[in-house]
């Protein structure tokens, strides 16, 4: 057998190997996140949702009745939210209170009808043949109850809630019309829906958000200042999500937003070397049963020669953001706005000297990392969103921050922004995990 041949099998043994050893890696996973997670709780929360919080959105909003329209390849933001994902031909979902109570009443076109009445979400599933407009049936049915005020999803404000096409808005408006005028935006409505979530899923970010901050932690451990760089901490943290199955929490070239310089706002990891002296800063979220996202922040601090905790300036930027972070969750009660939380850690900032932070101090999450709800902004005039004057609920559950910033000898500006998450309860907010109490110091030893 001459080299050549040798070498061809030698390369062969060699690909066989390695794909042998990325299966077995792939099945290990596969196993960590199954036995961890098991199967996704959505289903029944979902039916849950859509039973006992829908019905007091309706009234909140004051609308007497919410249509959907769903379909393939275009679909609503908010389908997989009323069982909606799997529609093929354009189906309309209807949810309305009458004298007799709350009703979910859905007109599907025949190929889908069976499979989504199967999923047993809705009080009735109407099969609508080929050739039939299930829109049309949905109108006929609106125009018998004679409902003053229908919901339908155009939004200027919530994405969530503009999920309607312009020819499908011409379309209803010629179907209903001299009725046409009855159509309200569902803004207020999937506002008041979304922003409370059920005890379920707050057991769920509770258990995401333990996971993101441990790793956080465990990844520190590692650090080695003069070789480790921002990149190393995120390709770390990738991992651990590889290995428990879970996704990023936005947009995956920014999660984990690892900084150990000067501000960059939203970003991604660079290959920036740590050093010592250096406050570095993880912000990291992911999402778990494809559904729920956490968002949390760890700060640490590279301890120089000689150091053997936090120099005096550190230690005050560290405990001026933590405390503007206790302040805020003081703050964040039922019937409170998002600006009084805003504005209860802002005052603590300029106490402590801090320079001027553009952020709000916090935001909801749990779809998704800003979520709808409340803003916890807006207390200052640079910018001022609407949202930020939402009343706090009761089952809303929020990420903010306590802020402390400060000018670096490079003329850039460094935030320790201490990030937590929690929940509103009846009597006042908890957070979700224990906060971060103390700095993490880093030897460089």
């Amino acid at each position: 057998m001459n080299n050549y041949y040798r070498f061809l099998i030698l390369m062969l043994t060699f690909f066989l190997s390695c794909a042998e050893t990325n299966k077995t890696e792939q099945t290990e996973v596969t196993i960590i996140s199954a036995e961890y997670w098991g199967e996704s709780p959505w289903p029944e929360i979902r039916k849950k949702r859509i039973n006992q919080l829908l019905p007091k959105a309706l009234e909140s909003a004051q609308v007497d009745c919410w249509l959907v329209i769903c379909r393939e390849n275009n679909n609503d933001p908010i389908a997989d939210h009323i069982g909606g994902e799997n529609a093929g031909g354009t189906a309309a979902f209807l949810f309305y209170n009458d004298e007799e109570g709350f009703h979910s009443k859905v007109f599907s076109p025949s190929g889908e009808a069976t499979a989504l009445d199967d999923l047993n979400i809705h009080d009735e599933v109407v099969s609508v043949e080929r050739g039939t407009s299930a829109v049309v049936k949905a109108v006929d049915f609106i125009k018998d109850k004679r409902f003053k005020t229908i919901a339908v999803n155009s939004s200027k404000s919530n994405a969530m809630a503009d999920g309607l096409t312009y020819t499908q808005r011409q379309n209803l408006n010629e179907l209903l019309g001299d009725n046409h005028g009855r159509l309200v935006s569902s803004t207020e409505l999937v506002y008041e829906w979304l922003s409370i979530k059920l005890p379920e899923e707050v057991d769920i970010l509770r258990k995401a958000a333990q996971l993101t901050a441990d790793w956080q932690i465990e990844v520190y451990k590692h650090v080695i200042p003069g070789k480790s760089s921002d990149a190393d901490i995120a390709k770390f943290l990738k991992q651990k999500m590889a290995e428990y199955g879970v996704t990023d929490g936005w947009a995956p070239d920014q999660n984990p937003n690892v900084n150990s310089g000067a501000d960059r706002g939203h970003s991604h990891a660079t290959d920036k070397v740590i050093m010592p002296g250096d406050v570095i800063q993880i912000d990291f979220g992911i999402k778990v049963y494809d559904r729920w996202v956490s968002d949390i922040q760890r700060f640490a601090y590279v301890l120089k020669e000689g150091e053997t905790e936090a120099p005096d300036d550190i230690s005050h930027y560290w405990e001026s953001g933590k405390a503007g972070n206790r302040a805020a969750l003081a703050a964040m009660k039922p019937g409170a706005k998002g600006v009084d939380v805003d504005r209860a850690q802002r005052v603590l900032m300029e106490k402590a000297g801090s320079d001027y932070v553009m952020w709000s101090t916090g935001h909801p999450v749990g779809y998704v990392a800003h979520d709808v709800g409340p803003n916890l902004g807006g207390s200052q005039a640079s910018h001022v969103r609407p949202a930020s004057e939402k009343i706090i609920k009761e089952g809303m559950t929020f990420a903010f921050d306590g802020f402390h910033a400060w000018k670096l000898a490079d003329g850039g500006t460094k935030t320790i922004s201490v990030e937590e998450m929690a929940v509103v309860k009846e009597d006042g907010a908890e957070y979700l995990i224990a906060p971060q109490e103390e700095l993490i110091l880093i030897s460089s030893n």
